[in-house]
């Protein structure tokens, strides 16, 4: 089982399921030629599953969510952005998903901003626990997207970017409740 340490500072026991829980922030990053930027990871207790989610993380004591979202893709990617350049949020919801070999729940807030001339995108700012379960991270295309053979996360992504590149028009999509080992699926309340 692990402990607080191993998950970081930002988990802590909900005391509604005593399931660790945190709140983060997601930034769905695109480019010039509207690729998103996204994170291929795998499941350390069954390192045969694998799967694409959003840059993105725990927001920390005291931050706001967009602090914590450009914080987040600065760490995770070596590219930098202001706060002022991220737009909404256009999207939250609430996942439930295995981590660290435990059965967690994280709110999710995402915002969208665009990149020009991103230049390289890096590792070097990956954490332990990061550099443990994340395995690539690359631009995609929508079209390329939709064909990906592994899960995404969210499942809707593919849609929202779709909003978002087409014209987002100020809506918030809420997704509510997901689990993440039930793809496509939400769980009711």
């Amino acid at each position: 089982m692990s402990s607080e340490g191993s998950l970081g500072p930002e988990w802590v026991r909900s005391p509604e399921d005593g399931r660790y829980f945190r709140r983060a922030a997601r930034v769905l990053l695109l480019d010039e030629q509207d690729r998103v930027l996204l994170v291929r990871g795998h499941d350390v207790d069954r390192p045969e599953r694998s799967w694409w989610f959003t840059v993105g993380g725990g927001i920390d004591a005291g931050e706001t969510p967009t602090q914590a979202a450009v914080r987040e893709l600065a760490e995770e990617t070596g590219l930098r952005i202001a706060e002022t350049d991220l737009i909404g949020p256009v999207l939250t919801r609430e996942a439930v998903f295995d981590f660290e070999a435990e059965h967690v729940r994280q709110d999710e807030v995402f915002y969208y901003a665009r990149i020009r001339d991103a230049g390289e995108v890096t590792r070097e700012g990956w954490t332990d626990v990061e550099r443990s379960f994340m395995d690539d991270i690359t631009w995609w295309s929508l079209a390329d997207l939709r064909q990906v053979d592994i899960e995404v996360f969210p499942h809707e992504l593919a849609d929202v970017l779709e909003t978002v590149i087409t014209g987002w028009d100020g809506t918030v999509r809420h997704l509510g409740l997901q689990d993440d080992d039930t793809p496509g699926e939400a769980v009711p309340r």
